[in-house]
């Protein structure tokens, strides 16, 4: 079995940086074949992708997160993050980590892991 685990979140005041990051765990073989991506839902509202990074490094970020979010992954370490600067109190959600898939050491192919969440708050 595999697992996304997240971590960083928390209340931080508007103007302010969280570093958000995502560890692959359990019988995992390694997630470099893998789409990585964050997302996040706000109270009332849809999931929303805010940055996704591919297996070749390629990235992309929502309109509203560009220029303030570095999404980044370390292979070797099997983990991603999200570095959140400049924030406002509409970044406000918790934050989901997400990979297309994932791979174990047996071989097996699981699609769709998403964690646990992780909740930031933007508030003075």
């Amino acid at each position: 079995q595999v697992e996304l685990v997240e971590s960083g979140g928390g209340l931080v005041q508007p103007g302010g940086s969280l570093r958000l990051s995502c560890a692959a765990s359990g019988s995992i073989f390694s997630i470099v074949l893998s789409r990585m991506g964050w997302y996040r839902q706000a109270p009332g509202k849809q999931r929303e992708l805010v940055a996704a990074i591919s297996s070749g490094d390629n990235t992309n970020y929502a309109d509203s997160v560009k220029g303030r979010f570095t999404i980044s992954r370390d292979n070797a370490k099997n983990t991603v993050s999200l570095e959140m600067n400049s924030l406002k109190p509409e970044d406000t959600a918790v934050y989901y980590c997400n990979a297309d898939a994932l791979y174990d050491t047996s071989g097996n192919r699981y699609l769709e892991v998403w964690g646990q969440g992780t909740l930031v708050t933007v508030s003075s």
